[in-house]
């Protein structure tokens, strides 16, 4: 039988049958999968799996083959940190949840991820969270944000999860979507998702005073269809995004306002550093690419270096 995977716990997963009908299932023996992915956990949510049904009666079965993916996205795996972990598959956007303040989000941590989707064809938005809570100096960081990214090339959305109407945009971004929903703990985004599936009521906890760090709610990835058609990918939150199988060479080409330049660097492995003729670093000195993604850029490189 045929089915979608709408929740991992590691050992068990939740497969809805075209008649929508929810199984259980679990995996027996090896799996045929793409054996070039190597990662802790062969299927994740939002795989297309092929299963046999085990009892009828309880609705389990065993899952036997995953289709192939059209993409999927990965980080460090949270047990080790030389495997990669599959958050998801089959995925049309990438959306992450961040916080001026309440938590802070880092401009590196937003980088990560954003060059995680470029890595694996997905398209990606950022959605600035708590707007209503935002100081005159938080609002200044919030105008810059969205000065930095939208010259990068992505749409950033700032939004009241408490109020509708900020999120009307937003709804129409990510209808008939699969959208992978992901975030510090603590952003909001449980709060989202509750205003997009009313009923739903996914479990939310403040922020903690004396940390100003989110607290886990989520604890597996799991699908929710969307009433007016599309999928929401719900995440643990995250307190790194932690990047995996990257080149030094290759980096900047996930920077889309890099990429617009690379072809006119001096050297064709230029890294944008030292070399004479850098096109990168024109482009930084003309204002073309911020400052803060420049140095972002140089700051995971160097990390990329420190594995070698």
């Amino acid at each position: 039988m045929l089915g979608l995977v709408y929740k991992s716990t590691g050992s068990w997963y939740a497969v809805k049958a075209p008649d929508g009908v929810f199984w259980d299932a679990r995996i027996k023996g090896k799996l045929k999968i793409d054996e070039d992915i190597s990662s802790t956990n062969p299927v994740a949510v939002g795989d297309t799996v092929l299963f046999d049904t085990e009892d009828e009666r309880i609705k389990t079965g065993i899952i036997t083959n995953v289709t192939d993916r059209h993409n999927y996205m990965v980080r460090v795996s949270p047990h080790n940190k030389n495997q990669k972990h599959i958050i998801a598959a089959n995925i049309d956007l990438a959306l992450l949840v961040a916080s001026v303040a309440d938590p802070r989000t880092s401009t590196g941590f937003i980088d990560r991820f954003l060059l995680t989707a470029e890595a694996y064809h997905i398209p990606a938005i950022i959605v600035v969270n708590k707007t209503d809570l935002l100081k005159t100096k938080h609002e200044d960081i919030l105008q810059r944000w969205q000065e930095i990214y939208s010259n990068a090339g992505y749409e950033v959305y700032p939004v009241s999860a408490n109020d509708r109407t900020s999120l009307a945009q937003l709804e129409a971004k990510i209808k008939d979507k699969t959208t992978l929903f992901s975030g510090h703990s603590g952003v909001g985004k449980s709060t989202l998702i509750n205003q997009f599936i009313p009923g739903i009521d996914i479990k939310t906890k403040v922020v903690s005073g004396w940390s100003g760090k989110g607290q886990h709610t989520t604890t597996f990835a799991e699908m929710f269809d969307l009433p007016g058609g599309g999928k929401i990918i719900d995440t643990p939150g995250v307190k790194e995004f932690g990047i995996i199988d990257f080149e030094k060479e290759e980096l900047s080409q996930y920077f889309p306002e890099m990429r617009k330049v690379l072809k006119d660097c001096k050297f064709n492995n230029c890294l944008h550093i030292n070399e004479p003729g850098c096109a990168v670093k024109k482009a930084v000195i003309n204002k073309k690419i911020s400052e803060e993604r420049y140095w972002s850029y140089v700051a995971i490189l160097e990390s990329i270096e420190k594995k070698w």
